[in-house]
């Protein structure tokens, strides 16, 4: 009965971070929760029961977090500059990719797991489209001007997306690594 014991912490932490990680596709900050766990579980789990997750995990945790963001942002970023985009078609592009992500989450719900995440990830990038197109609108640009600005936060919202998803994945891997080994 302990050998079992010891296991719920080390299981409980791969399964929240599993879930933490998730949660990236609706443009929740699931790296900073997972990276979180991370240092929770590392200052709390009995040291017995940490098997071999130390400081080192710990850091790499946090770098893979804060590189997720890096990714994020720089490709939105990189991608609404590149086509001419305004501060404020950007801005609304952020705030459109939240709304659709977790709009299409909602909608894809009927369709489970893939439905969700794929959903999710479509309309994030249509919500960063509308949103920087829209907000290159009411900066006094034509219809016409707006669209490179909107295909531009389409692509940069999508790729970042899923850079931090990769880097998510790396944190998820450090876990079930630091775990298991």
């Amino acid at each position: 009965m302990e050998a079992w014991w010891h296991l719920i912490w080390p299981i409980g932490l791969i399964l929240l971070t599993t879930v933490a990680w998730g949660s990236n596709f609706v443009t929740l900050p699931g790296n900073w929760i997972a990276a979180a766990l991370v240092v929770v579980y590392f200052l709390v789990a009995p040291s017995g029961q940490r098997i071999s997750l130390g400081t080192t995990e710990v850091v790499a945790a946090i770098g893979f977090a804060v590189l997720g963001e890096v990714l994020e942002f720089a490709a939105a970023a990189l991608g609404a500059k590149k086509a001419g985009g305004s501060k404020r078609a950007t801005v609304m592009a952020v705030v459109g990719s939240m709304v659709g992500a977790m709009g299409g989450a909602l909608l894809g719900l009927p369709i489970p797991i893939f439905g969700t995440v794929i959903a999710a990830l479509l309309f994030g990038a249509l919500g960063a489209t509308a949103g920087a197109v829209l907000g290159e609108w009411m900066s006094g640009k034509q219809w016409k001007e707006t669209i490179p600005v909107g295909h531009a936060a389409f692509w940069g919202r999508l790729l970042g997306t899923v850079g931090k998803i990769c880097a998510g994945i790396m944190i998820l891997l450090v876990v079930i690594v630091g775990v298991c080994v």
